[in-house]
């Protein structure tokens, strides 16, 4: 009775001069932007995907008037304060009523508080069950009025409304209690949110529902009578039971939100460019492959737009709680053994500098470059091969020969301008075991590599958030990875890789990398628009026994782009100029890859000898007349021996089409007189000889 007294005398003008004087030397009330709020990570399409709590530990996330139900304002406004748009911070009607039932029944029946005395109460942060505090709560309120639009007031209430435990405002309740944003509620929900901050702790929905049901219920009652809902609408929700479940906050690329707010420590909203329904369905993908996997064994995944750079899906482990898999570790940053995943760029570094062309020759055999002996994954030979062959069997011993023949430095330089950042053993320079795994790399590397390699060689820069995590510096010059020429090439021989899944128009270019002892399992793969990295393996860099990137990564790789549905592209046809090369003839010079081991091979072989016919031989082919006039009865055979397969045939000059892999022809003349036959090798030499036909 002793608050009711001193309202009552405030708002009757008892002491109005000191009312006055505590009027003026109220402090002005704290800026909206100034109030500890969650910050928040939000995708591509500002959907949130994790929130952090705010510097007072509450779940107080961001929330405007515009992003909540109407249909929540307007029972708010009926059951709290139905004259809150005509009061200027003090209802003295609903006050005076309050006190005189107050009086009547000898204790409180109706509250007198507006919604503006209850904002000055939850800033203050302080109970109100003194005379005094009352009195205050009363000036504050008319503080508040003087500062803020009725809107500016509403926005405090539903940042700071209490909803039990460290939840704080409407959006935080709708997510813990709904698992939803507040945007659309349905009556029972709305209800709900605003009958809880009258007893936050009192009627948690998750401890106590029945107290909470009662309390939603009346709430609907009043907004009946208020002709906020219909009768019809309130039956409705008033059966409905109330949920007891309190969901956990978003945890949607914790990784990824983890690092936006290390690299922007300040910033209270993160745009990333991540999308919120990719990201969860491949979230939901590794953890089901995780389980498949022994406990400590993790993957980790990376899908970007090449076209643009933008980053849609990034996890640097399954569950980032998960303890026994050292979830907390991100794997796309990690940095690990390759394995055979630089093949790709050796290849191509060989097209570019002329070393060889897919159809090229090579042999895979026992190699020895300077006491470096390389030798395949399954310890097996294919011997003579195409340059194509070997890159899709990811054949040691001829990646190593490539290597030798463009420079591991050079290998190095082109990684470089790709944006990854290559780690080599301190004090040694790169050698040629880099072709293998020699060095370290990260996931995001490999994958912003394989990104360049997508858009015909020219490189781009992987991003994550839409507005830049840190001071934009100089643009540096663009330099490309490969020439567009080499990189189709190599993409060419990638998408004729086995094709697990998929229609024959989504093929998609990948390649796969085993690390030495079996640690690191990868698959990287790319189509007309998007590039995507695989990485499993321990995060503690044990061995995985039995795991290899073909059989661990490349399913996952597949449903990765099974995942991305009807927004893949297809690849663009190839240029006129790179068609015409793959279906074309190899040059005679590029039969056999220029590598020092093609060439120490070719100087064994015997040299190249016409054996028939003798130079200057006469040989009577038996010509007689026919109906077309007059032809041979035999063919010319030409025999010869020695040199390098294939060879080259020219008669007269001009090519002649044979079996390229057969050391003798068979041509039949058209008219008598002289013939002159060469034959080159795939080492360069030749045989000719010049012979007289009758």
């Amino acid at each position: 009775m002793a608050i009711a007294g001193v309202c009552l005398c405030t708002f009757l003008g008892a002491g109005g001069w000191k009312v006055l004087s505590d009027f003026k030397a109220l402090a002005p009330p704290p800026q909206i932007s100034d109030l500890p709020l969650s910050v928040v990570v939000l995708d591509r399409e500002d959907r949130l995907l994790r929130a952090f709590t705010s510097r007072d530990e509450k779940w107080r996330l961001p929330v405007e008037l515009d992003e909540i139900d109407p249909l929540y304002v307007q029972m708010l406004l009926s059951f709290e304060d139905k004259r809150f748009f005509e009061h200027d911070g003090v209802d003295a009607r609903a006050l005076i009523r309050s006190i005189l039932q107050g009086v009547r029944h000898g204790r409180i029946v109706s509250g007198g508080s507006t919604l503006t005395m209850q904002v000055a109460r939850l800033l203050d942060e302080a109970p109100t069950r003194s005379a005094r505090r009352k009195y205050e709560q009363v000036l504050k309120a008319v503080k508040l009025e003087q500062t803020y639009s009725k809107e500016d007031i509403l926005r405090l209430y539903v940042l700071r409304a209490p909803f039990g435990g460290n939840l704080e405002g409407v959006r935080a309740a709708s997510l813990t209690w709904f698992g939803k944003e507040p945007g659309r509620l349905t009556v029972a929900e709305a209800a709900l949110l605003v009958a809880l901050p009258q007893s936050p702790e009192a009627r948690r929905p998750d401890r106590f529902p029945d107290r909470a049901r009662k309390a939603r219920n009346r709430v609907l009652a009043r907004a009946v009578v208020a002709g906020v809902i219909s009768l019809a609408e309130a039956a409705s929700a008033s059966a409905e039971p109330v949920r007891t479940r309190r969901n956990n906050m978003p945890l949607i690329a914790a990784h990824e939100s983890r690092h936006a707010r290390i690299m922007a420590p300040k910033r209270a909203v993160h745009h990333l460019t991540i999308d919120k329904d990719l990201q969860s369905a491949l979230e939901a993908l590794a953890r089901t492959r995780a389980n498949s996997f022994p406990v400590p064994v993790s993957l980790a995944i990376i899908v970007a737009d090449h076209r643009s750079g933008e980053i849609v899906a990034r996890l640097g482990a399954p569950d980032l709680l998960d303890e026994a898999r050292l979830g907390h570790i991100d794997m796309t940053r990690a940095v690990r053994s390759p394995g055979s995943t630089l093949k790709p760029f050796i290849y191509g570094l060989a097209f570019e500098e002329g070393v060889g062309v897919p159809q090229s020759l090579i042999r895979d055999r026992p190699t020895n470059i300077g006491g470096y002996q390389p030798t395949n994954f399954d310890r097996a030979y294919q011997g003579t091969v195409t340059l194509r062959e070997a890159l899709q069997l990811s054949l040691n011993t001829p990646a190593v020969q490539l290597l030798e023949a463009v420079g591991p430095a050079r290998l190095l330089a082109r990684l470089k301008r790709a944006g990854a950042r290559p780690v080599l053993e301190k004090g040694k320079p790169a050698g040629l075991a880099i072709s293998l795994g020699g060095l370290g790399l990260s996931l995001k590397d490999l994958a912003q590599a394989y990104g360049a390699l997508a858009r015909g060689g020219q490189p781009v820069e992987f991003r994550h958030c839409r507005v830049s995590c840190l001071p934009q510096g100089p643009q540096q010059q663009s330099q490309k990875v490969l020439s567009a020429k080499a990189a189709v090439m190599v993409s060419d021989i990638l998408v004729g890789m086995p094709q697990l899944q998929g229609s024959e128009t989504q093929h998609i270019a990948y390649k796969t990398g085993t690390s030495y002892g079996y640690r690191d399992a990868w698959a990287l793969g790319f189509d007309g628009k998007y590039v995507a990295a695989v990485w499993v393996g321990r995060p503690d860099g044990s061995p995985v026994p039995g795991q290899t990137g073909q059989k661990t990564s490349v399913p996952i790789l597949f449903e990765v782009f099974q995942k991305l549905g009807t927004a893949r592209v297809p690849f663009p046809p190839h240029p006129p100029d790179v068609a015409a090369a793959l279906a074309g003839d190899v040059p005679l010079p590029l039969q056999y890859a220029r590598t020092s081991g093609n060439r120490s091979v070719s100087h064994q072989e015997d040299r190249l000898l016409i054996s028939y016919p003798p130079d200057g031989a006469e040989l009577h082919l038996g010509l007689k007349p026919s109906e077309e006039g007059r032809q041979f009865s035999q063919p010319l055979v030409v025999k010869f021996k020695g040199g390098v397969a294939p060879y080259a045939v020219l008669v007269n000059g001009a090519p002649f089409q044979t079996d390229s892999t057969q050391r003798q022809l068979i041509w039949q003349p058209e008219s008598p007189g002289f013939a002159n036959v060469t034959v080159k090798d795939a080492s360069g030499k030749s045989a000719s000889v010049s012979v007289k036909i009758k």
